[in-house]
């Protein structure tokens, strides 16, 4: 048991195995509307963090689903990771999370069921953290492990926060430092310092509650978190789907740790050039540092959060004791153009 390593059996850790954002545009581009429902207030229309649905009372129901191949070795810390990934969509829409349904692929003639039930033991765990049951679940006997979660969440209509919202003129903010997937790297490869793997869980397995707690304020206008294609491609996401453009302080994205370290030995992730073929044309010229960071696939990233006004945002930042850095803000987009939506200065 305590030779078992998740990590070998993972051909992209975490959320590093996503597809990329090109791939993924054409797997479901023209599918057709067959149903339209008054009632859903957001689809996959927009690339949202997840689907909202109109329950009455001036109330909605959040629902989403995430799941990944594992981002450590351990199963009971990859199971709290995958839960608390998974949980962070609801949050990422402002929602407050209400029940969990398990998600788990397994190849039980490579691994032990004992391994599964200790990735369950740490979903468990961490839902208990948030508050919530994981109420039950299905499972598949599969060449790959794959864990995650379906969670569900309510939130008040009025104090929904979507992705395509935002305004030029706003500050754009990060709630959890890069890096991730350039560790996860170095951890598959054998190179990964035992303090840096200690960086690396403790902001994995942190909620992203904060953008639960920040939901009433109207002066976020925009929001959503940061994973599989990375900073770049969430914060892109932002810009195209609100016809704006964004200007990050690349000196001011807060970093694990010291990642050239890792870079230099080549322990790049394959999601990040992935990313940058599907994204890259759409942001000004970076030097190969600057893209190893900004299109760095995140697994449990930070919330990325586009603020009008600052006043207030800052003082609940505050009350509540959030990790929340300014790296940027939002430009107004002339029409038409050709021009990159992001620049990174």
């Amino acid at each position: 048991m305590e030779n078992i390593k998740l990590m070998q059996f993972s051909p992209g850790s975490g959320c590093g195995c996503k597809i990329s954002p090109k791939d993924l545009a054409e797997i479901i581009k023209n599918i057709p509307r067959t149903f339209n429902d008054m009632h859903l207030i957001v689809g996959n229309d927009s690339c949202d963090d997840a689907a909202v649905y109109n329950i009455g009372n001036d109330m909605a129901l959040i629902s989403t689903t995430d799941f990944f191949t594992p981002i450590v070795d351990d199963p009971f810390e990859f199971g709290y990771i995958a839960a608390v990934n998974a949980i962070s969509d609801v949050y990422a829409m402002g929602g407050k999370p209400v029940l969990a349904i398990s998600v788990l692929g397994w190849p039980l003639s490579k691994l032990p069921a004992i391994v599964a039930r200790k990735v369950i033991a740490g979903a468990n765990e961490a839902c208990s953290v948030a508050g919530i049951s994981i109420g039950g679940g299905h499972s598949i006997d599969i060449p790959v492990p794959v864990f995650g979660l379906a969670v569900n969440g309510i939130i008040k209509i009025q104090n929904i926060k979507y992705n395509n919202k935002a305004k030029s003129g706003c500050s754009v903010y990060l709630t959890k430092p890069i890096g991730i997937g350039i560790l996860s790297t170095a951890l598959k490869n054998g190179l990964l310092s035992k303090p840096d793997m200690e960086l690396a869980l403790h902001w994995m397995k942190t909620l992203n509650i904060a953008g639960y707690l920040l939901s009433d304020l109207k002066s976020i206008v925009a929001m959503t978190d940061v994973t599989g294609f990375g900073l770049g491609g969430h914060l892109l996401e932002i810009c195209e789907n609100s016809g704006i453009n964004a200007e990050i302080h690349f000196e001011k994205i807060p970093l694990v740790t010291e990642l050239a370290n890792y870079t230099n030995k080549e322990n790049i992730p394959g999601g990040t050039n992935r990313n940058f073929n599907s994204y890259g044309n759409k942001i000004s010229c970076m030097e190969e540092f600057q893209k190893s960071v900004i299109c760095d696939p995140q697994t449990s990233g930070g919330l990325l959060i586009i603020v009008e006004n600052e006043d207030d945002f800052l003082l609940k930042v505050k009350e509540h004791k959030i990790f929340a850095v300014k790296i940027g803000q939002t430009k107004e987009r002339v029409k038409n153009s050709d021009e990159p939506f992001i620049y990174v200065l």
